[in-house]
């Protein structure tokens, strides 16, 4: 068994998975390793659950009764800003990328390890409460400066939101931490694999495309040309640049 992190005591993960054997033991495997989960078979009640609970995380099937899991990932993000991770039976790239456009944060494919799974968890959970400690400290600190601005482009971390001009950017939570990172390291060029350290906490496997359907998804919603792309440059080889002035 895994030790026990004292931080995960108040950690509420929902999953919303129809074979309930295996939502079951998977539930098991979670709560003796410190996590509080619920569970939900059925996706019709899964928009309401998440609305009305509001977990720290939710485990979101792509094949669910009643309403699939790329519906509910849809029409939960404007209500809810925690961490989704997809679980996806197929191996098609397709689905993969619709999970991380309809707000998903993550994804796995099935048959999932239990072990892979709270690994995945601890480390999005870790990320979201790193985060959010940083943010209030700098605050205090005054350290890092919490808005920055590109010309008529703002990006402020302390209300996790961005403006283009005077139009409020909608942005699901994990293509904000991404245009933060990109933003606060502007004028370098980061490689996917600092990108997703940073904002995985889990090493890149060389596979992963999620950055760059974020990336292919922020450019339009800043202003950037998707084709031509000014504001964030793919570097060949190396990453991805955010332009200090365009």
């Amino acid at each position: 068994m895994d030790p026990v992190e004292q931080t995960n005591e108040s950690w509420r993960i929902l999953i919303v998975e129809d074979d309930e054997r295996l939502a079951e033991l998977t539930r098991e495997y979670l709560e003796s390793n410190g996590l509080t989960v619920s569970l939900e078979t059925h996706g019709s009640p899964a928009v309401e659950r998440i609305r009305n609970e509001q977990p720290d995380l939710v485990v979101l099937d792509l094949m669910l009764p009643g309403e699939d899991g790329l519906s509910i990932c849809r029409r939960v993000r404007p209500f809810y800003s925690g961490p989704i991770i997809m679980l996806t039976a197929r191996t098609d790239d397709l689905d993969q990328v619709l999970g991380l456009e309809m707000g998903a944060d993550d994804y796995i494919s099935k048959p999932v390890k239990p072990r892979v799974l709270l690994a995945r968890i601890r480390a999005m959970l870790r990320r979201v409460t790193e985060n959010a400690q940083k943010n209030s400290a700098e605050e205090v600190s005054g350290e890092e400066p919490s808005r920055l601005q590109f010309n008529d482009l703002i990006v402020d971390r302390a209300m996790r939101e961005a403006w283009l001009g005077e139009d409020s950017i909608d942005l699901t939570s994990a293509e904000f931490d991404l245009l933060w990172l990109l933003s606060s390291n502007a004028g370098r060029v980061l490689s996917r694999e600092e990108i997703f350290t940073a904002l995985r906490g889990i090493e890149y496997d060389g596979q992963d495309r999620s950055i760059d359907v974020r990336v292919s998804r922020i450019r339009p919603k800043i202003g950037d040309d998707p084709v031509h792309p000014r504001r964030i440059k793919t570097v060949r080889s190396k990453g991805y640049l955010f332009v200090k002035e365009v």
